[in-house]
């Protein structure tokens, strides 16, 4: 009746990140940083953890002599987060 519900996206910062990614092309570390209310450090894990899965790509580059990182959904990302919203409505209508 219950679906088992992914444990790489239930984490509450990994669902956010994965939420904010859903709905644009690539985001910007600093800006997935800001509206996530995380530290450098645990994000970092975090975007680690999803791209091993992944759910995510990294990509490392420079603007202006500084380290910028750009992250983006992957189509696994999309189908696991979709899944994981479908998943989830079976635990607020278990008819």
């Amino acid at each position: 009746m219950f679906k088992e519900l992914d444990p790489i996206l239930h984490s509450q910062l990994r669902l956010a990140i994965v939420s904010l990614l859903i709905s644009l092309d690539e985001a910007e570390f600093s800006f997935l940083k800001e509206k996530t209310n995380a530290t450098s450090g645990n994000i970092s894990v975090q975007l680690e953890k999803l791209k091993e899965a992944g759910y995510i790509d990294i990509k490392k580059s420079f603007r202006n002599k500084y380290p910028l990182t750009t992250c983006k959904i992957t189509k696994k990302g999309i189908q696991a987060f979709e899944t994981y919203v479908k998943d989830l409505k079976t635990y607020l209508d278990p008819k």
